[in-house]
């Protein structure tokens, strides 16, 4: 599902990320953990190709069988609008729509029917115990229930990979375990492959494989 080789990237003379090489299966449930600093969000927006590395003869970075790399700006818009969700901490949702509608803004992103989206987006909802919020908009949600709507959206095309950073760090402890268990709910039901950057190490110890993080480069 993921094969990175020889990720590195600087910020003006100081190498955040010094040669990852990473590999992950697909339907795996992966944490990357470490201190402050390590790397970690550097290299999950290069993964979710949000960043782009310095790039080597050597660096390649596979997701699905495409080399992310090798594709022009519009080619991977429309790569990470249809294979990649996202969950980040701070839900950013758009306040002037409701949960529906931020749900269904990377379908019609992808030019997908208006009526399919929202039937989509709606089955999805109720899937996660929201079907009685889809007309509320943001701040009438609580924080738990503005996550979800953000996994909505991040399910709606269907991806391949999603990719969470710090995705319980708002959470009070009752709403971070219903998420953290959510994402093997969804593993389970839909064989999609989650990377989540944590600093719970409840919710890393529940992955598949924890993997750490120093310094720029993965820890055996």
């Amino acid at each position: 599902m993921i094969k990175a080789k020889s990720i590195h990237k600087f910020y003006d003379d100081l190498e955040v990320l010094k040669g990852v090489d990473l590999t992950i299966n697909e339907g795996e449930v992966v944490s990357i953990v470490g201190p402050s600093g390590a790397g970690k969000t550097t290299l999950l927006q290069i993964l979710g190709t949000l960043g782009k590395p310095q790039l080597n003869n050597n660096s390649t970075l596979f997701l699905n069988g495409v080399n992310v790399l090798k594709l022009n700006d519009k080619e991977l818009s429309k790569f990470r609008n249809k294979n990649i969700g996202f969950i980040f901490q701070f839900h950013q949702l758009l306040p002037e729509f409701t949960a529906l509608e931020n749900v269904c803004i990377p379908g019609f992103i992808a030019n997908r029917s208006k009526n399919e989206v929202e039937k989509e987006a709606n089955e999805i909802l109720s899937f996660l115990g929201l079907s009685n919020r889809v007309n509320h908009k943001p701040n009438e949600l609580s924080g738990g229930e503005q996550q979800r709507v953000a996994v909505a959206r991040a399910l709606i095309n269907k991806p391949k990979v999603i990719f969470a950073d710090e995705p319980s760090g708002n959470l009070d402890t009752v709403s971070a375990k219903k998420l953290h268990e959510l994402f093997f709910t969804l593993r389970d039901k839909y064989n999609q492959t989650f990377v989540i950057i944590t600093h719970n190490l409840e919710l890393a110890n529940m992955t598949d494989r924890k993997i750490e993080m120093r310094d720029g480069l993965l820890v055996d």
